[in-house]
């Protein structure tokens, strides 16, 4: 599978971390646009297309929370990883709320980082190559297109983030079933070490708002042990 080429918009401060982040990356064969403050992050993203995006938290000019929130005003999908020195659970909840998928503490190892990048963008290619596999599925009443990431309803359509369109799937393909956090964790983001409970309360609450409309659809949360998705699934 043929990653590299792959365009990523780095935003990082600190001009040694920088260099450091983009030599690998570059090294790593992906296409970086690398940038060190909030404002020009925001300008070089309206004008070009990026596969992925990595911002500091702490930004001049522009945060990486307000700049990820301006991202996702403009493209739901893109993955945002957020690199940061804040390792506070209300911090790492806020950048969730904001769609973002992932966030990374400092220090961490170039290994993780291009790990982490890895597994973002083969998902992505995956889902390209296999869209027939993945198409779709009928949820309650709603029509949910996992290739497109739509949920639709009537004239209601809404575009899913690619982590909220992951995490239905995977509800959708083990519906009525009981799920451990670890589970969802593992299966979704591709390992549970790094993500408190609270952090996929978030995700959650974003897809009880999505479906509310159809009260046949539960998340039902089963304290200590983890949740399980009622709901009608008629796979295509």
């Amino acid at each position: 599978m043929e990653l590299t080429g792959k365009k990523i918009l780095l935003v990082e401060d600190d001009k040694t971390l920088n260099f450091i982040i983009r030599d690998n990356l570059e090294e790593a064969g992906y296409d970086v646009k690398a940038t060190e403050n909030g404002e020009e992050a925001w300008d070089v993203f309206q004008k070009n297309q990026f596969d992925l995006c990595l911002f500091d938290v702490m930004l001049p000019k522009l945060d990486g929370f307000s700049l990820a929130k301006k991202v996702r005003e403009k493209d739901v999908s893109i993955p945002v990883i957020f690199l940061t020195a804040k390792s506070m659970t209300e911090d790492k909840i806020n950048g969730f709320t904001l769609g973002g998928d992932d966030y990374i503490t400092k220090p961490f190892s170039m290994e993780e980082l291009l790990l982490r990048i890895k597994v973002f963008l083969k998902r992505s290619h995956t889902e390209e190559v296999e869209k027939e596999e993945l198409s779709s599925c009928k949820v309650g009443h709603f029509d949910f297109l996992f290739d497109n990431l739509t949920l639709q309803h009537g004239d209601e359509k809404r575009t899913l983030t690619y982590k909220e369109a992951e995490l239905l799937r995977y509800f959708c393909e083990n519906s009525n079933t009981v799920l451990s956090r670890s589970d969802i964790l593992k299966n979704v983001w591709g390992s549970d070490d790094y993500y408190l409970g609270r952090s996929l309360d978030v995700f959650i609450s974003r897809l009880r708002k999505y479906l509310k409309s159809d009260p046949d659809i539960k998340i039902i949360n089963l304290h200590g042990i983890g949740f399980r998705f009622n709901a009608s699934v008629e796979k295509r």
